[in-house]
């Protein structure tokens, strides 16, 4: 059973796609019997390095909460 999709809208900007795909179905605009995985081997996460100085009682205070999180 084929049901006809909608077309996906154009929009302005992204807060507009964004705010759009926040409230419709995708299930009426995609076919998601059709999709496939997809792997970016390549693909690194862009990271810059900071400094910030921050008293030491709110470092301790992030790094405890850090650890809670599992976050390094």
């Amino acid at each position: 059973m084929s049901t006809k999709k909608k077309r996906v809208p154009k929009h302005s900007n992204e807060d507009r796609e964004r705010a759009f795909w926040a409230s419709a179905d995708s299930t009426d605009y995609v076919d998601w019997s059709k999709a496939y995985r997809v792997a970016f081997p390549n693909l690194q996460p862009s990271l810059k390095m900071i400094s910030l100085r921050l008293p030491e009682m709110m470092l301790a205070e992030l790094k405890a909460l850090a650890n809670k999180r599992d976050v390094p």
